[in-house]
């Protein structure tokens, strides 16, 4: 397999930090600076960078950038207590720019108490370093996580779907919605690092991707990453799920692909009880995994996510605030013009209007899938599963 994505690029040396323009992909691959947390919030709100996991990274990175520059490489007469209170203004900035995601307040809250532990023990620019190597280790530690999620999801997986009588060649294919991987985190993935290990494993046959609308993180890139590590898939619109799952035999087309029996996804907030916030149209996956969910043909629905994700101060879904992106995405789409039934390489990209002009439009960025309908929640920690009870019990994550 080839080497996945680097979608997030910062130099510890310099101290730099470059991040994959998503709004340009799958056309153009093009790294954008960001040299300060204005910049860091301008690309989290506007979906330059998106996922849960690496919202945050970018965020406590471009602080570090900000921090390096203000207070370690130029001269500086602020103590760490005005250091900590500066910290703490632009933490509570970057927060705004995309509240659902519990990754991002997580980091924030550790970098506040962290700041607060230590302003009283050295110099503002001590403390400012302290600060840029805590959001250095988030990036490196990340990486490691989602590998951690991979193999967990996998073997999680293999073991429910595949019976020990199984052949060793045995597969299976799986449903993704959204982006999930090195896209949407500092590497590899979460539920798209679970597609990756079980890959890997010789496993899947093949990916579905739906494509995730209106803001198409499916088909511009979870199919742009699947494309580029060479993982067997299909891109399909989010309202033909239903009938992929009826395809029990066969691919959608008649091909002999093996049958959909995972269906795995990302998360942007778990609540105590496992309610999971993730991007809409996640909930809708739930109810057919549920109903296709048949006596020695199962179908299992999983959530991937790094225990950064899982809040354990929200007790249900109903206490998770649900972003409203702005209408516009709905009914506009941006792209390179199609010339002779070719995409255009050389033409400028154009935004087009796809709707009855005046039409009022709701665009909730997320739903909840209920825990009930969850069977799995995959952690770096580890796998939870529900008690006889239809119950999680996260804490032991902690």
């Amino acid at each position: 397999m080839s080497k996945t994505l680097q979608a997030i690029k910062f130099d510890s040396g310099d101290r730099t930090l470059e991040i994959l323009d998503q709004l340009k992909l799958p056309h153009i691959s093009e790294y954008v600076s960001i040299k300060d947390t204005k910049d860091g919030f301008d690309a989290i709100r506007s979906m330059t960078v998106r996922g849960a996991p690496a919202i945050a990274i970018v965020a406590a990175l471009s602080l570090a950038v900000e921090l390096n520059k203000k207070f370690v490489v130029e001269p500086t007469s602020a103590n760490a207590e005005e250091v900590a209170t500066y910290v703490k203004e632009k933490l509570a900035y970057l927060v705004e720019s995309r509240p659902t995601a519990v990754n991002l307040s997580r980091a924030a809250k550790d970098l506040t108490l962290l700041v607060d532990e230590n302003k009283n023990n050295g110099s503002g620019k001590d403390l400012a370093e302290l600060v840029i190597k805590a959001a250095e280790a988030m990036l490196e530690a990340d990486v490691a996580d989602n590998k951690a999620i991979g193999k967990n999801g996998a073997e999680w997986a293999i073991k429910q779907l595949l019976l020990p009588s199984d052949s060793s060649d045995s597969k299976f294919s799986a449903l993704t919605i959204c982006n999930t991987g090195s896209l949407a985190t500092a590497g590899y993935g979460t539920a798209l690092g679970i597609i990756r290990s079980l890959y890997s494993s010789g496993r899947l046959d093949h990916t579905y991707a739906c494509e995730t609308r209106p803001y198409n993180q499916g088909s511009r890139l979870t199919a742009y990453e699947l494309v580029y590590d060479q993982i067997p898939a299909t891109l399909i619109t989010d309202n033909m799920a239903t009938a992929l799952l009826s395809q029990r035999e066969r691919g959608p087309r008649g091909e002999s692909h093996a049958p959909v029996r995972l269906i795995v996804v990302g998360a942007d907030r778990v609540a105590r009880n496992g309610d999971t916030a993730n991007k809409i149209g996640t909930h809708q996956l739930a109810v057919l995994a549920k109903h296709f969910n048949k006596q020695g043909d199962a179908v299992r629905f999983v959530v991937a996510a790094p225990t950064t994700s899982i809040d354990l101060n929200t007790a249900t879904g109903a206490d998770i605030v649900i972003e409203e992106r702005p209408q516009h995405e709905l009914v506009q789409v941006r792209g390179p013009e199609v010339i002779g039934g070719q995409v255009s390489s050389d033409s400028e990209h154009r935004t087009v209007h796809v709707a009855a002009p005046g039409i009022d439009v709701w665009n909730p960025a997320f739903d909840v899938t209920p825990h009930a309908l969850i069977d799995a929640i995959v952690t770096e920690r580890g796998v939870a599963e529900k008690n006889a009870a239809g119950d999680f019990d996260l804490d032991v994550l902690f």
